[in-house]
């Protein structure tokens, strides 16, 4: 065993004695087992040694071998493609919870339903051919306390959401659908918010989408405020807005998971860690109509007050099929997002940047020690591009970016590769490359503007080093 196995493996008997000590006594008194989660795939040994602790310290979900089947007549759950199921995942859900913890198995089947409601130490599992087909009626979503591209407010809830929930998990390889969403979940009236936090509203719960007359989408599955989350094995299938969005969370692990690329809405960026500590994504096809990870911690004066940032992320065999950034850093940034590994990252499709960094001196926060190696694709635009302007919005708050690094990475196209441009008075604190090869590079000029502490080594464009 070596060293990052030992830590995980000491991590999962902290976490089954302090996480959820609730699981240890329901284990003995009903001689169930505890299962830990484990990945579909093994991560390889990543080349920075904070990246591999990261991965050992995020604790995976440990469940109480016990089912509880979610079409038992005493749930009542109907893969039948018409009966509504809201009732009967909530009843499945809640007695799995009241006994302890354990896995809800949906089987095969079309169900509709709501909002889902994931509780402490329940695994919502989905069988093959199992699909969850969310409601067109818009009454089976609860208002619940979201974020809205970055600013806290009140919102129907999510397709499948927790908050404040503890060792949860929504796991298979069953299909989620929100095509039937898009009678209700539209909108994006984030001024509508801005005028609220300008009045003085502070409050979140006094800043309520449904019956203000305005509207703004809700994301497809969102754990809030929630420690040691599995997301694993599912195919997300139209969302309308943000599909993995967990938001103020500890310990998230993303393994195994597709998104939708399609284009049939904007913005539905793949994963959206916002606000979390230790996130390790893993093995995943991302596709989105946007950014493929992106990276959040708040929007301008409401991320000052909530004021946690993005920590400690692991990016690690993905291939990436959204059409912006592989990873992004931002816009919502305003609490700050450091230490994140980017590692065999295979971008494919028509995205535009490997790595897009992105706030302004009304957004302000930092995106400080950004790191990919061993990433390849076609790009639309820079390998990596690096903006304090972004949307030309201006304040008082100007951004503190860098380190940034680069290595053993590789374009077959790109406009450009480097396009990183700090402010006059708020230099960007490092850019590295090394051991890269960029061909098919249209433009082999870099911008580089109040860039400190540049380093390229074995770095070649177009056969002609840097």
């Amino acid at each position: 065993m070596d060293r990052r196995q030992l830590l995980r493996t000491s991590a999962v008997v902290a976490a089954a004695a302090a996480v959820s000590p609730s699981l240890v006594s329901t284990a003995l008194a009903s001689s169930a087992q505890l299962t830990t989660a484990r990945l579909t795939a093994e991560i390889p040994t990543l080349p920075w040694p904070a990246a591999n602790d990261i991965v050992a310290a995020t604790r995976l979900p440990i469940f109480p071998s016990v089912n509880f089947l979610a079409t038992d007549p005493k749930y009542g759950a109907k893969g039948d493609n018409s009966t509504d199921n809201t009732a009967a995942f909530r009843k499945a859900i809640d007695a799995a919870s009241a006994a302890g913890g354990g896995h809800v198995i949906v089987p095969k089947g079309n169900y509709v339903t709501g909002a889902i409601h994931l509780k402490s130490n329940v695994d919502f599992h989905l069988e093959s051919g199992a699909v969850l087909k969310f409601s067109s009626d818009g009454s089976k979503f609860p208002t619940v306390l979201t974020r809205y591209e970055g600013i806290e407010c009140m919102n129907r809830s999510p397709m499948v959401y927790a908050y404040g929930q503890t060792n949860i998990a929504l796991t298979g390889s069953g299909t989620l659908d929100a095509n039937a969403t898009s009678s209700w979940n539209k909108g994006s009236d984030r001024a509508w918010l801005e005028s609220r936090i300008s009045a003085g509203v502070t409050d979140p719960a006094k800043r309520v989408f449904p019956g203000s007359g305005h509207t703004a989408r809700s994301t497809f599955i969102e754990p809030y405020n929630c420690d040691t989350v599995l997301i694993q094995g599912v195919t997300l299938k139209n969302p309308k807005f943000w599909q993995i969005h967990p938001t103020l969370c500890k310990n998230v692990t993303v393994d195994g998971v597709k998104t939708d690329p399609s284009t049939a809405a904007n913005n539905t960026d793949g994963v959206d860690p916002e606000s979390c500590d230790h996130v390790v994504i893993a093995n995943c096809t991302l596709g989105a109509h946007d950014d493929n990870v992106a990276i959040k911690s708040g929007r301008d004066a409401d991320g000052r007050r909530v004021n946690v940032p993005c920590q400690n992320l692991v990016v690690v065999n993905c291939t990436m099929n959204g059409n912006w950034g592989a990873i992004t850093c931002g816009s919502e940034q305003t609490g700050g997002i450091r230490n994140v590994y980017g590692y065999k990252l295979n971008v494919i499709g028509a995205t535009k940047f490997a790595l897009y960094v992105k706030s302004n001196t009304k957004r302000g926060g930092f995106s400080q020690n950004i790191n990919l190696d061993s990433v390849s694709g076609t790009f639309v635009r820079s390998f990596v591009f690096v903006t304090t302007t972004y949307n030309n919005q201006t304040g008082d708050f100007p951004p503190a970016f860098g380190p940034f690094t680069v290595s053993n990475s590789s374009c077959t196209k790109a406009a450009r590769v480097f396009d990183v441009s700090g402010l006059p008075n708020a230099h960007i604190k490092g850019l590295e490359a090394r051991d890269c090869k960029f061909t098919g590079v249209a433009d082999t000029s870099n911008i580089l503007n109040n860039v400190d502490g540049r380093k390229f080594t074995n770095v070649t464009v177009n056969g002609k080093p840097i």
